[in-house]
């Protein structure tokens, strides 16, 4: 039994199947390119035959070179009526051409006779061909052992036999699936201990779905048992009440269990990656989301903040920078005055308790935490907020004013979006006039425009992404149309991303107090680097 435990990650397929989650070409390719940056072992990109999204994410994703990550297409035995030549979907998989396939066959009897519509041994043939058909194709074969945990516990038989003709047809992992998510903890250890004993020439991995509340734990429990093939996805995204959650599996194998994971040094860049696709996914972050969760590490006042202030071990039972989390101390004046100070440390400010400047910086973090502003995501506002408050950056222009006009002649023609943005620079005014695709795009345009003659390392920067969230409304006055809406803009250069906030119940007004902190960010940073006035 050996130390490491392979990863499989299947957000980009199980994960985009969850409610309200929609990943485009280019966000599972975003997402896909960040689990290689962390080191996950597979990355499963999609059914190639299933949608145009998953047809052009392989297409695009050979234009990519992956580090550590292998990626892997995921499709279905062939149909009972057809043949591994003759079933178009099934070609599909293999003509992704992916170093890794797996396919999903079915291996409880009811679904073989209700499903299927096929018999028993018609079923056999299937997952034999199939995956012999795979095998001429790509060097790594996994199959999914659709319903197994079901399967066995009505007909043990005939679920032995899938897997035994999978094993044989050249399956390089037999992966045992908790489809409907309804297994007990100790009934996937009793029947993995009996497959293991029965049948033990296979490597086996396991896939778990959270239907109990118990995905992690009967993931856990199988690797304890000897298995070293793990599937699930971030933050436990995927159908009904999600997959098991790798961000809370693999800080369990690694920090408890004393297995690797991931590559050396790379647990830390888990918190990150947790929201990084939250992001992309326009999802809140679930902030009681075990060691990834902004609150799984925050204290409250009274005995607990004065503990952790001496020794954190006292209300934490790991370090929260193993796995790039931080502990936060919430509500008090001095749990506060500790939160400001430990992020000023951050960016290399050494601030004490009884700074004024510190009070001034609390008082007004907390008024924008309850318009909706939400810093933990964008930093650069709020790294903004601190030096701005210290008296540290300086006002690179005023802005005089702005106009968007949206226009839409026809129904049948895209509407035309224009800005007009006035600014001061230096006594100077500027004047200037764009189109975009949309309103923020021609503000956007409308301001680099206004800007770039002024400062022309704006010419570097690019809008990288865009996302607005409605929030909860607190008067009932305010809600639907009328919401407070929150904007997050990702911004980048050569040298590095950042990202900004705005919010306003006008989207407008959200999106320029975004855009222009990205702007005055960029202006600010390059000043620091070369230690103009910083």
């Amino acid at each position: 039994m050996g130390n490491k435990v392979f990863i499989y990650d299947t957000t980009l397929r199980d994960g985009s199947q969850a409610e309200e989650v929609n990943f485009s070409p280019e966000d599972k390719i975003r997402i896909a390119r960040k689990l290689d940056e962390i080191g996950i072992d597979y990355i499963e990109g999609g059914w190639p035959s299933s949608n145009p999204t998953d047809e052009n994410f392989f297409k695009d994703i050979k234009n990519y070179e992956f580090k550590h990550s292998k990626i892997a297409a995921f499709g279905s035995t062939h149909h009972p009526k057809l043949n591994v030549n003759t079933d178009d979907s099934f070609k599909k998989v293999l003509d992704a051409d992916t170093d890794v396939i797996t396919l999903v066959g079915k291996s409880w009897d009811i679904h073989v006779k209700e499903a299927l519509k096929t018999t028993l041994d018609r079923n056999l043939e299937i997952i034999y061909d199939s995956i012999k058909a795979a095998k001429n194709k790509a060097k790594e074969v996994f199959f999914d052992a659709e319903h197994f945990f079901d399967g066995y516990k009505e007909n043990k038989e005939y679920t032995m036999a899938c897997i035994k003709k999978a094993y044989e047809a050249g399956s390089d992992c037999i992966v045992l699936c908790d489809t409907n998510g309804g297994c007990l903890t100790m009934e996937i250890k009793e029947i993995i201990e009996q497959v293991l004993k029965e049948f033990p020439e296979p490597e086996y991995g396991i896939h778990v779905h959270n239907d109990a509340e118990l995905a992690v734990a009967n993931t856990i429990v199988a690797v304890n048992l000897g298995i070293r093939h793990v599937q699930g996805t971030i933050n436990g995204y995927g159908e009904r009440c999600g997959n098991a959650n790798l961000c809370s599996i693999i800080p369990n194998l690694e920090l408890k269990m004393g297995l690797k994971c991931l590559p050396e040094g790379n647990l830390k860049k888990l918190t990150s990656l947790s929201r990084f696709v939250a992001e992309i996914a326009n999802l809140s972050p679930f902030k009681r989301q075990p060691y990834v969760g902004e609150s799984a590490f925050a204290h409250k006042g009274g005995i607990h903040v004065s503990a952790i202030m001496s020794n954190p071990r006292t209300y934490e039972h790991i370090p929260p920078e193993k796995v790039g989390n931080r502990h936060r101390v919430l509500l008090s004046d001095l749990a506060g005055k500790s939160n400001i100070i430990f992020k000023a440390k951050q960016f290399g400010l050494n601030l004490k308790k009884e700074d004024p400047i510190v009070l001034e910086l609390l008082e007004q973090i907390k008024n924008l935490e309850m318009l909706g502003y939400e810093f933990s995501v964008a930093e650069a506002s709020f790294e903004l907020l601190l030096y701005k408050t210290l008296g540290k950056v300086r006002k690179y222009y005023e802005l005089i004013g702005f106009r968007v006009l949206d226009a839409m002649q026809k129904e049948i023609e895209e509407p035309i979006s224009e800005a007009t943005v006035m600014v001061r620079v230096g006594g100077m005014l500027s004047h200037t006039a764009a189109t975009g695709k949309g309103p923020v795009n021609a503000l956007d345009n409308a301001l680099r425009k206004a800007l770039e003659g002024f400062y022309p390392n704006l010419k570097e920067m690019k809008l990288l992404d865009f996302k607005v969230r409605v929030l909860t409304p607190k008067d009932p006055e305010f809600a639907g149309t009328a919401s407070m809406v929150r904007v997050f803009i990702e911004s980048g250069d050569q040298k590095q991303r950042w990202i900004t906030v705005g919010v306003s119940y006008n989207i407008i007004e959200a999106s320029w107090k975004a855009l222009q902190d990205s702007v005055i960010y960029k202006l600010f940073k390059d000043d620091r680097e070369k230690g103009n006035g910083i």
